[in-house]
């Protein structure tokens, strides 16, 4: 028979032993009644604990009368007291949920000093040259979690990006998105493909500045758009054309979708030419659809000539083609644009002006703001960033939006001390697989953080993640990022097996009995080295813990903190109330 039973944990007592050690405690605890209370009494007091219990038994000991109850009821009460303590020093230890024993070998508290309290809170005064409030732990970094061993809290600094793996109905919407949005000291920007997040921040954070809602599909359901974003701000050469158009394939396409090398190639290399041309014409958006629906204008090319750029003779060049080929090319620049033929979507990414409504009378067209990056990236306001997902939705636009305050906080920076924003960006991409696949983003994920913008990426399994990036890229993302999360849901075994070894191994103690010929028995114990965690283990990871992989420490075990509990919990509330219909009504 084998028992196996970890190093850390305790240790196997065999029954004889507990025994044993009850009688001994009875003793001691009888023994003080006696010659405590025969001491308050004036009798004898005898020094052999055995002897007295024995005595007792045998009628040769006697009890020292009321005082020996009295000193009795006083130990009784003192033992439970120590049970109390006890257990509840075993409760912020752990023990609550059944992984929180393998919690006990895995990282503790002095093992995360740059994660901890003080830690985040240095980094801060070193990362913010504009100062901190010391006394704000929300100024120091974003909370993730409290230890399970020793209840501490585990924050990220501002110089760390996190990526996050949470199932299905797990809590990280409740317990890690929200949170870090009402807290967070400067601008925030979020994305999702759904109201929640909205709903639960947007009164929060509308106390500290303005709030910024794209939403072009109509997921909140606003009347008109309350302000319009152009795309082409970001496109100043040839190489942010290729990147924004980069966001229309990665929003456009099915993962599983063949591409053909020639026609959809030179179908996106077709698209850049148009919006390279619209901005440097001052077009909006809407020129290139137009271009690209007319195969025989040559308006564009005469543009890109006329600015100088060498790449007007390659778009010559493709307007030359023979029909069939031409009109093949551009029909897979077309399909690229699929979102803009929702006339809800168009709204948000032209002026008002230019609306149909308005189109003969552009005198009493809405006045409303142009969305600037730099400026909003100055101040503490939330741009909420939501769509759906798939073909012909408007991600391409949020992941559009988002890389171009990504690149405006990169621009900024350079001006500020030590290159940084200050406060800092926080970036949550909530849904991000689904509605904001930025395709530059695994190869600059690790520079985010040493540019004061905190970036979040928050997803629903690995595989989700290779769907959106590839395999590599996802690999990149999350070697890239300094602390990587799992929150449970996740049936994925590779993943879930590789996570394991991240989490790592400890000595477990191997108890065995051997039995001899007459019938006797003999225990032995052997280390061995086990994993911490095991695929099942995480696999049914329960809804309250968290596992985190942080750069430079060991794996630990945390308690995320829902918003329910926290401190902002009345203003969420308020915030839902006056947001979300559901509690409305």
């Amino acid at each position: 028979m084998n028992t196996r039973r970890s190093a850390t944990a305790a240790l196997y007592i065999p029954l004889p032993l507990w025994l044993l050690l009850a009688f001994g405690v009875v003793s001691l605890v009888v023994w003080g009644a006696v010659a405590l209370g025969g001491l308050a009494a004036g009798t004898p007091i005898t020094s052999n604990p055995v002897t007295v219990v024995l005595g007792l038994a045998m009628g040769t000991v006697t009890w020292p009368g009321s005082w020996g109850w009295v000193v009795l009821v006083v130990e009784l009460g003192v033992l439970v007291g120590l049970g109390v303590v006890v257990a509840r020093v075993r409760g912020r230890r752990g023990g609550k949920t059944s992984v929180d024993r393998s919690a006990r070998s895995m990282g503790h508290p002095a093992d995360l000093t740059p994660y901890s309290a003080d830690g985040v809170a240095a980094s801060a005064q070193r990362l913010r040259p504009g100062g901190v409030d010391l006394a704000n732990p929300d100024e120091h970094g974003v909370l993730i979690g409290r230890t399970v061993v020793g209840r501490k809290d585990f924050r990220s600094s501002w110089e760390d990006t996190i990526v996050e793996i949470w199932g299905p109905r797990t809590g990280k919407t409740t317990s890690q998105a929200v949170p870090a949005i009402v807290a967070a000291p400067g601008a925030v920007l979020a994305t999702s493909n759904k109201r929640d997040l909205h709903d639960a921040t947007r009164g929060v954070r509308e106390l500290v500045g303005k709030a910024w809602l794209f939403d072009p599909q109509d997921i909140v359901g606003l009347p008109e758009p309350e302000f319009w974003v152009n795309p082409l701000d970001t496109v100043t050469g040839p190489r942010e054309a290729s990147e924004l158009v980069a966001h229309f394939v990665a929003g456009s396409t099915s993962p599983d979708a063949k591409k053909d090398s020639y026609f959809d190639t030179e179908g996106e290399n077709l698209l850049s030419y148009f919006f390279l041309a619209a901005a440097r014409s001052g077009k909006d958006i809407t020129a290139a659809y137009h271009w690209a629906a007319d195969s025989r204008n040559r308006e564009p090319a005469e543009i890109l000539r006329d600015a100088g750029d060498i790449v007007a003779s390659k778009l010559a060049g493709i307007v030359e083609l023979p029909e069939k080929q031409r009109e093949g090319v551009y029909a897979s620049a077309l399909r690229l644009l699929k979102c803009l033929e929702d006339a809800r979507v168009l709204k948000w990414v032209t002026p008002p002006t230019s609306w149909p409504e308005y189109a003969d009378r552009p005198a009493e067209a809405p006045t409303i703001p142009q969305f600037d990056a730099k400026s909003f990236l100055q101040t503490r306001d939330t741009l909420y960033l939501l769509s759906k997902e798939g073909e012909g939705s408007a991600s391409p636009l949020v992941a559009a939006l988002t890389f171009a305050v990504l690149v405006a906080g990169e621009q900024l920076g350079r001006e500020l001390p030590g290159a940084r924003l200050d406060p800092p960006l926080l970036c949550v991409l909530d849904e991000a697989a689904n509605v904001c696949r930025i395709r530059q983003l695994p190869n600059l994920y690790s520079h985010f953080g040493s540019r004061g913008m905190l970036v979040m990426t928050i997803l629903q399994s690995w595989e989700q993640g290779v769907e959106a990036w590839g395999k590599s890229g996802m690999q990149k993302i999350w070697d890239s990022a300094n602390v990587r999360v799992y929150g449970g849901g996740v049936a994925d075994a590779d993943f879930l097996d590789r996570l394991a070894r991240l989490v790592g191994r400890d000595d477990e103690l191997r108890w065995s009995r051997s039995y001899d010929r007459n019938g006797g028995s003999s225990r032995s114990v052997s280390p061995q080295r086990e994993r911490i965690l095991d695929v099942e283990h995480l696999a049914k990871l329960p809804r309250g813990r968290a596992v985190v992989v942080a750069s430079g420490v060991p794996a630990t075990m945390v308690e995320p903190v829902p918003w329910m509990a926290g401190p902002r919990a009345g203003e969420i509330r308020l915030s839902l109330a006056t947001y979300d219909p559901g509690a409305r009504n």
